[in-house]
């Protein structure tokens, strides 16, 4: 029986890979007029992508593991992001409402 395969997760994985697929998916929408229900999908390849032919490319199971993450890390961290952005530009705007004479 096989196991599951070995994956280290090092400063690459934690700190750039999953920024790099956030920029490299903004760079494709922006360019490439993309519509945005197509942008998890885009995230996602682009996550794959990287791990399997950069990072993890001696390891299939590991590169298709860690591109997943990689994918779905940048849709999650985008998300949050423009939520909390949203949020404080609101809460900024209700209190400039309340503060006006």
């Amino acid at each position: 029986m096989e196991h599951f395969p070995l994956i280290h997760t090092n400063f690459w994985d934690a700190v750039i890979a999953v920024p790099v697929v956030m920029i490299v998916t903004q760079l494709i929408k922006k360019l490439g007029h993309i519509k945005p229900f197509w942008v998890p999908t885009i995230a996602l390849i682009v996550g794959l992508f990287i791990s399997i032919f950069i990072s993890h490319r001696h390891n299939l199971l590991a590169g298709l593991f860690m591109g997943w993450f990689y994918g779905y890390a940048a849709i999650g961290s985008y998300a949050s992001l423009k939520t909390s952005y949203i949020t404080y530009k609101q809460k900024k705007i209700k209190k400039q409402k309340h503060s006006a004479p």
